[in-house]
Formats: C-alpha cells, structure tokens, sequence
C-alpha cells in the first residue's frame, strides 16, 4: 500500500466484521490488492476471555463492496467446511 500524503483528506473506517484468523488475513488480501485503508483489532489477552475473532475495519466509502468481498470469502470458506465467526 502506498503511503499516505499528510495533507490528504482524512480517512474515516467502518466496522466490516469479526473474522476468524485465517478469514481475515483473506480479506485483507483483497483490500490490499484494491488499496483500500483498512486495520484490525485483536482482542486483548483478557478480552480473548469473551472476544474471538479478528475485528476488522475498512474506509467507510468502500465499506459496502468490502462486505460484499467479506461474504463471498466467507461463503467459500464455509463451503469447504471452516466456518466464519460471521
């Protein structure tokens, strides 16, 4: 991804979901490859009590689109049997 200008706008991201590990590092992938922003959360050691998952994150303008990769991503990989957390 290329580095951002200070001087640009700024970017605002929007809750995209909670994901498996291994889901996750797939839709990031996608985004990379489109060069959209983008980050995750992962929970705290005492959160991982409660929280599983990878929570992600993408620019709010291309937020429907990444739902739309987020869900074909998860589709196949509960298709070949390794459910998503969403």
């Amino acid at each position: 991804m290329e580095p951002r200008d200070d001087h640009a706008e700024p970017i605002t991201t929007a809750y995209l979901g909670n994901f498996s590990r291994e889901t996750a590092e797939l839709i990031a992938g996608q985004l990379e490859e489109r060069g959209w922003v983008w980050w995750y959360k992962e929970p705290g050691w005492l959160a991982a009590l409660w929280e599983h998952g990878i929570r992600m994150f993408v620019d709010r303008e291309h937020l429907s689109e990444a739902k739309d990769i987020a869900k074909a991503i998860s589709a196949d990989r509960e298709a070949h049997g390794w459910p998503p957390l969403e």
